[in-house]
């Protein structure tokens, strides 16, 4: 394939629906950018180098320089939440930032008003929407969302727009006969479909208005043949789901090591607690199944137990989250791992990570919105499985395994970003460099 990826002219708008710890956390942290009072650490659109051509060509320029990013003074943000605080009210609640930093882009955030939100108490029971939508049926509250986006796009003369899904995890669901096509999805939603969550509402507007759609909890959202088919007859980018951050994020690049040395592991017990409005989200049963079944999945996919039934053939993996409200958004994590190794004689790994859920999430926020409007410019339309690097339920065109190892999302993210621009795909094989030197010699 080959892309002509146009410039990326004009404003770009990122709409966000739930506008919580995250995503006040990513907006103050650009309009801090902005100003330059902070660096977009973790962002590897904005600080993540790339090697183009040989290594001997010493060619690593700034991502952002190389793929025709937009630039952050032209983003503007917008989204719906269901509580009416505006992002300085919101993000001073969630408590993330220092309220001096906070306090040096409060005019920016004090102008970012929340539009009223989807929802729906059956899928985020320990939630009580204030600032919500009301309308007869479930396609009425889609209309709404359209015209929501519509207005946005005109008010702040955007050229383009993305939509990031940064919202509570919903209940666990499986797909049903409502979720299997456009036809039977739409008249779902005029029927109030139960099955239909708010997500899938947001996802469902976004791609009939031509916005592509990233989904950054555990939810189904896109990742139903009714949206992926929607996606696909209006050429539209869409990527999901979970955002990789915190402990999954350390089992990404641990578990691909202890594969690559085929260390075997006997059980991975992991432990988390939480206290921000995600925590107690998660401390309903039915919320923390979508999050637990998205957490297991990494180990089975990156260790392959039915192929080394040896190393990995008895694993106990166990997943908890408690809802721990005096931690806030400082999520502290505990990993013990059982692993051995030669003849048998057992070892064990112990982590204990304390980091800023939030502050993990931002930058893949910002990274995820970027990159979907790029993939949209360049014509990718449909599931964008190269941004698995960001996602810890990677979606995957139907029969194809997610890939988990956070090295070979990496490596096919870059890959695709060279392909994209027409440089050569590097391999890392480098016999090339031996046999050229043999020749000389």
């Amino acid at each position: 394939m080959e892309y002509e990826v146009r410039k990326a002219e004009g404003k770009l708008g990122i709409l966000i629906p739930g506008l919580g710890a995250v995503a006040t956390t990513l907006i103050a942290g650009v309009e801090a950018v902005k100003k330059g009072i902070s660096q977009p650490i973790g962002s590897l659109t904005q600080m993540g180098r790339i090697r183009l051509g040989k290594r001997t060509e010493g060619r690593h320029p700034l991502i952002k320089d190389f793929v025709p990013l937009a630039n952050l003074e032209d983003i503007v943000f917008g989204g719906w939440d269901v509580y009416a605080d505006n992002v300085f009210e919101a993000a001073m609640h969630a408590k993330v930032l220092e309220p001096m930093l906070l306090h040096a882009v409060k005019p920016e955030l004090e102008a970012l008003q929340p539009m009223k939100a989807v929802f729906d108490k059956s899928y985020a029971k320990n939630l009580d929407g204030t600032h919500v939508k009301e309308g007869a049926h479930k396609m009425e509250l889609a209309e709404a969302l359209m015209e929501d986006i519509r207005n946005f796009k005109e008010e702040h003369g955007c050229d383009r727009l993305v939509m990031v899904w940064c919202g509570s995890t919903e209940k666990y669901i499986e797909p049903s006969a409502v979720h299997q096509t456009i036809e039977a999805f739409e008249e779902g939603l005029l029927n109030n479909d139960p099955a239909i969550a708010p997500s899938m509402i947001y996802a469902y507007a976004a791609v009939k208005m031509g916005v592509p759609f990233a989904n950054g909890a555990p939810n189904l959202t896109v990742d139903i043949p009714a949206i992926i088919e929607l996606a696909k007859e209006h050429e539209i980018a869409i990527s999901g789901k979970d955002f990789k951050t915190g402990q999954t994020l350390m089992k990404t690049i641990l578990a691909p090591g202890l594969h690559a040395r085929a260390l075997g592991v006997r059980g991975w017990f992991s432990s988390n607690i939480l206290g921000n409005r995600d925590g107690y989200v998660l401390d309903d049963p039915d919320n923390f199944k979508t999050k637990e079944v998205s957490k297991l999945s990494v180990l089975d996919e990156i260790f392959k137990p039915e192929s080394n039934p040896e190393l990995y053939g008895d694993m106990y993996h166990k997943v908890r989250i408690n809802y721990y409200p005096p931690h806030g958004d400082n999520k502290e994590s505990w990993d013990n791992i059982d692993i051995f190794g030669w003849l048998g004689y057992q070892m064990q790994i112990k982590i204990n990570f304390l980091c800023r859920d939030s502050i993990l999430a931002a930058p893949l926020v910002l990274d995820l919105a970027l990159f979907s409007d790029l993939a949209q410019r360049a014509n990718m339309s449909g599931i964008q499985e190269w941004l698995s690097f960001y996602y810890k339920s990677p979606q995957t065109a139907e029969g194809l395994a997610p890939e988990h190892d956070i090295f070979k999302q990496l490596m096919k993210l870059q890959n695709t970003l060279r392909h994209m621009m027409g440089e050569d795909l590097i391999t890392h094989l480098g016999l090339d460099y031996y046999q050229e030197l043999m020749e000389s010699l």
